[in-house]
């Protein structure tokens, strides 16, 4: 039984994470690495993976995704990493003060579960089939009531059965 079967090839994913890692920082100006305040500002976009592999990515400069979600009704993803990345596609070091808030747009289609509340990643959960939206949000503060720092476009997601006839 398949949990996960990502729509767009693998070179799509590949030659969009191209294009996040392209766009380049001309500034001349050294930046202080030693404040974990400024680390959140050096956050461009993000990447899932799932099972070591990257699934979608999001460009903050253009506002797009490359790639989707998908599960079946009444299953769950196995677990998905999500890593917020600069404009090399690099991971962003993160103060222990960050989070991830995940917020599904139609919890009746599909809910993101986390194992650990803040934790950077979790499972997502087919509820009944159709569409909807999830928006992955870095936090910053206390799990819970922190303010965000940096916010995706919503990324689609498709619950459905999968037929293998």
């Amino acid at each position: 039984m398949r949990h996960f079967q990502p729509k767009l090839p693998f070179a799509l994913l590949t030659a969009g994470l191209l294009v996040l890692a392209a766009c380049g920082d001309s500034a001349t100006e050294p930046h202080d690495h030693d404040d974990e305040e400024d680390h959140a500002e050096e956050v461009e976009g993000v990447i899932l993976s799932l099972s070591g592999q990257p699934i979608a990515a999001y460009n903050g400069d253009t506002g797009q995704w490359t790639g989707e979600l998908e599960v079946e009704p009444g299953e769950e993803t196995a677990h998905i990493q999500v890593v917020f990345v600069d404009h090399n596609a690099q991971a962003v070091a993160l103060g222990d003060d960050f989070y991830l808030e995940v917020e599904v747009e139609d919890e009746s289609v599909a809910e993101f579960e986390q194992d650990t509340p803040g934790e950077f990643g979790g499972h997502l959960h087919g509820v009944a089939e159709g569409d909807t939206d999830v928006t992955f949000s870095l936090m910053h503060g206390a799990v819970g009531s922190g303010h965000a720092d940096f916010v995706t476009a919503p990324l689609h997601v498709h619950v459905h059965e999968h037929d293998d006839g």
